[in-house]
This record gives C-alpha cells, sequence and structure tokens, in this order.
C-alpha cells in the first residue's frame, strides 16, 4: 500500500505525518470470473427430458371413408378390469357368459397380471392379432393404469386398447366387489 508523506509546513523542525489512503479493491475480474463459470455451468448441464410415455393412436377416418371394422373375436382378446384399492380383474366372455364367479382377479405382480396376459395370448387363435382391452373403472388410480401400460412393454403386447368399461361389466364388477367386502370382516 503507498504512503504518501506530508512535510509540516510551519517551519519548526519537522514532524513527517504519513497520510494513508482508503483501501480499493477493483471487482472487475471478480465479474469476469464469475460469468465465466456461469457460462461453463449453462454449457455442460444436461436438463432433465420429461419421462413421456407413446400412445399410437389411429387417425381418424375421413367423412367418406368407411370406419375399420372393431370387433375382437373373444379368443383373441382379454379385457382387464382395474378397480379400486388396487385390485384388478380379467376375463375373456361376453355379454351373455360373464358372471360374478367367471370374473377372476389377479395381482399387479409377474405372477399376477403377466402371467395371466401371458396364458391368454399363447392359447389365443391368432397371436399377431391378441388384443389387450384396459378398463378402468372410475374407482381405479392412475398409478394402476400406467402400471398396466407397463405391462404390455414387459409382455410385448403390441396391440392393446383402452376404453370406458361396458354397464353390463360394471354390474357384475360392482356385484364381484360387494360380495369380496360383505365376506371379508370389517376392519377397525
Amino acid at each position: 500500500m503507498a504512503e504518501v508523506q506530508v512535510k509540516d509546513s510551519s517551519g519548526k523542525g519537522g514532524k513527517v505525518r504519513s497520510k494513508k489512503q482508503v483501501p480499493h479493491v477493483d471487482l472487475t475480474p471478480m465479474v469476469d470470473l464469475a460469468f465465466l463459470l456461469i457460462t461453463f455451468f449453462m454449457l455442460v448441464t444436461t436438463f432433465n427430458k420429461p419421462n413421456v410415455m407413446d400412445l399410437g393412436l389411429p387417425a381418424k377416418p375421413k367423412e367418406n371413408q368407411k370406419p375399420p371394422d372393431t370387433e375382437i373375436d373373444l379368443t383373441n382378446s382379454i379385457s382387464i378390469i382395474i378397480g379400486k384399492d388396487n385390485r384388478i380383474f380379467y376375463h375373456q366372455l361376453d355379454r351373455a357368459g360373464l358372471t360374478a364367479e367367471n370374473l377372476k382377479e389377479t395381482t399387479f405382480d409377474r405372477e399376477g397380471i403377466t402371467k395371466v396376459i401371458e396364458q391368454a395370448k399363447a392359447n389365443a387363435k391368432d397371436k399377431d392379432k391378441f388384443t389387450v382391452i384396459i378398463k378402468p373403472t372410475d374407482d381405479a388410480v392412475y398409478k394402476n393404469f400406467v402400471d398396466i401400460l407397463d405391462e404390455m412393454a414387459i409382455t410385448k403386447n403390441e396391440i392393446y386398447g383402452i376404453t370406458d368399461i361396458k354397464p353390463w361389466e360394471e354390474a357384475i364388477y360392482k356385484q364381484k366387489v360387494g360380495e369380496t367386502a360383505a365376506v371379508s370382516p370389517p376392519t377397525k
């Protein structure tokens, strides 16, 4: 630090006093360094990519075009009903054949729904046209729906559909849920 010496002008022999200046720090290099660091981190940082599940939906038919036949053979399909309280049901029957006894329940694990889908596909008449029909109820949670979509990837089923549960299926589902609720003891 520089000091300035000032001579006493009174002429009395002189004491010499030193006058100190206020210290000054130049922050220009610090600001430059901060901007260089910010620029560096912006360039090398990878931003999170959103996780998106691709749903391939069919194109809408033209006005004068006949809609495709959407009737699915029951031997080439399985209907999965997603219920409340992490419960899942399945069947391969039509309106006349489905009863509360025929509506089967399984679990979301590998020994449950995965095995059911694989067995239904193995027993299908035409394995290339095997279709899984996913029908969530109003009581189903989103996590269970995503789990079923993950099962489509795990079991390599490329043909699946998502639709509303039909009223006759819903009546049997409610009957089945009501039966099991009546059998199980009340929880405290």
